[in-house]
Parts: structure tokens; C-alpha cells; sequence
């Protein structure tokens, strides 16, 4: 399969990285040891940078963020080996997150709002033979409401506000996990479909998702 890590060492290099940075979950580093993220950056000088703890910028203005950064918002999560989860994916960017997460759930389903980053998504699908992950370009702040309701939904972008239109796609028993810009920073919220709220520890900086129509750049 097409964007699989070929080089062990530098595989094994990234996941001890990771541990140190407190992503511990034994499925999220065995995802991130098996997705290859040079797959995912158009630009062959910028591939050197796949295997850094570095962001890396892609087309339309956006950025694959840093892979710890990424393993962070998954890992909040809590998915577990095996599991049989529906996940929505908001601001799917360059699909590195979103072929990652369709390692670990049944379902994955992204919406991205720039349509050139969604048609080099659905080519990955096909080069990774990913069957089980869908995109479409949309606003994602609306979410999907055709496929839900959804056991986990994960905001890849930060957000002033947490919009009602996606907490309501929850299914029972679902987790919500989105950066929310704050006076003092960007915090890591995981919101319960019960209404529970937790502030997760996040040291990380992301772009704002934006709502309004779809771009074509």
C-alpha cells in the first residue's frame, strides 16, 4: 500500500518522540508508525520535514500541523483497539489526520472547506486504500448531519465557540474534542454528549476554523 512508512528507524525515532511528548496511546503511535506523513505534503522539498516535530505547509494557505500536535488530538479521543466508532473529522486539511483516525475507528468522515485540498484527499483515499474514510468539501463548523450521529468528533482547527450544530450530531455516549481559543491561549476541550465539559493540558497553537462557503484555493 501506497504512503506506508518504509524506513523503520525514523519510524521508531518519531513514536519515541511522541512518548516523550505524552502521547501515550499504544493505537495512536501504531497509527502514526504506519501512515507515512511525506504522503500528505505536496511539496518535494518540504518531504525532509515528514519525520521532524515540525509543521509543514500545504497548498490553499493551510498547514499539517506538528505530529505531536496531531497525536494529542486523537489520543484525546479515547479510542480504543478495535473500535467499532463513527468519527467526524472538521478541517480534514491535508487527510493526514483523517487516515490516521481511519486506522483507528470503523467510520471516518471529513469535510474540508477548500476544494483543491478535497480532490487531493479523495486521490489519497484511493493510493491508501482507505475504504473506510469519506470526505466532502463543505463548511465544516455545520458538520455532516447526512451520516450521523457520530461517536467521536474532532475539530482539527481552534474555535472562538463550539457550534450547537455539531454537538448535536452526537450519538450517545459521544466525545467532542476541539482547541478553543482563551485569554490565556488555545485550550484542549472534550465535550460529553451528557454536557460534561474537561480542559485537557494542550501547548499547541492551531489555525482558526472558519465558517462561510466553500473555496475553490
Amino acid at each position: 500500500m501506497a504512503g506506508l512508512i518504509a524506513d523503520p528507524f525514523r519510524a521508531a525515532r518519531l513514536v519515541l518522540h511522541l512518548r516523550q511528548e505524552g502521547v501515550t496511546d499504544d493505537g495512536v503511535l501504531r497509527a502514526m508508525e504506519t501512515i507515512d506523513r511525506a504522503a500528505f505534503i505536496d511539496d518535494p522539498e518540504l518531504t525532509n520535514l515528514a519525520f521532524e516535530n515540525a509543521m509543514v505547509p500545504i497548498p490553499c494557505g493551510q498547514i499539517i500541523p506538528r505530529p505531536v500536535t496531531t497525536g494529542q488530538l486523537i489520543q484525546a479521543l479515547d479510542l480504543e483497539k478495535g473500535n467499532e466508532s463513527r468519527v467526524l473529522l472538521i478541517g480534514a486539511g491535508s487527510g493526514y489526520t483523517a487516515a490516521l483516525l481511519a486506522q483507528l475507528a470503523a467510520d471516518v468522515f471529513a469535510v474540508e472547506r477548500f476544494n483543491t485540498l478535497t480532490g487531493a484527499i479523495r486521490r489519497l483515499i484511493l493510493d491508501l486504500e482507505l475504504s473506510n474514510l469519506a470526505v466532502r468539501c463543505g463548511d465544516g463548523l455545520l458538520g455532516w448531519p447526512e451520516r450521523g450521529p457520530y461517536d467521536r468528533i474532532l475539530l482539527a482547527g481552534a474555535v472562538e465557540d463550539i457550534p450547537d450544530a455539531l454537538l448535536g450530531q452526537l450519538g450517545k455516549g459521544g466525545l467532542l474534542v476541539a482547541p478553543v481559543a482563551a485569554p490565556d491561549g488555545q485550550v484542549l476541550m472534550r465535550l460529553h454528549e451528557n454536557g460534561e465539559r474537561e480542559r485537557l493540558g494542550f501547548g499547541h497553537a492551531l489555525p482558526l476554523l472558519r465558517e462561510g462557503p466553500t473555496q475553490a484555493l
